[in-house]
């Protein structure tokens, strides 16, 4: 085998390696949009829209809170704990209790 077509195996085997990655990574794209439209139409079912829009809002400024809130109203509908729909007093109510439970770290300098 000469030097020009080791080079060209080469290339093709990382090519064939760069395709495989992307094909990979295109499904794992696929599949997070996937999870994200069911997530988007289970919230569609559990929130009036006063609370959808809401928890948007929320999501704009504190976007990893409003993400566990949303996993929280999903686990607690899907298993009945949960009167559908909610409402945005409802919501808010929610949001107090565990806002409360967090806990602010802060820094106090002498």
């Amino acid at each position: 085998m000469s030097e020009d077509e080791e080079i060209e195996a080469l290339r093709k085997k990382k090519m064939m390696e760069l395709q495989q990655r992307l094909a990979t990574e295109q499904q794992r794209v696929q599949a997070q949009q996937q999870i994200e439209m069911q997530k988007k139409a289970l919230l569609r079912r559990i929130l009036s829209p006063q609370a959808r829009q809401r928890l948007t809002n929320l999501r704009i400024v504190k976007p990893e809170f409003a993400a566990q809130i949303e996993l929280q109203l999903i686990q607690l509908a899907q298993t009945g704990r949960l009167s559908i729909p909610v409402t945005d007093d409802q919501l808010k109510e929610i949001l107090a209790r565990l806002q409360s439970q967090r806990r602010d770290i802060k820094i106090r300098r002498k």
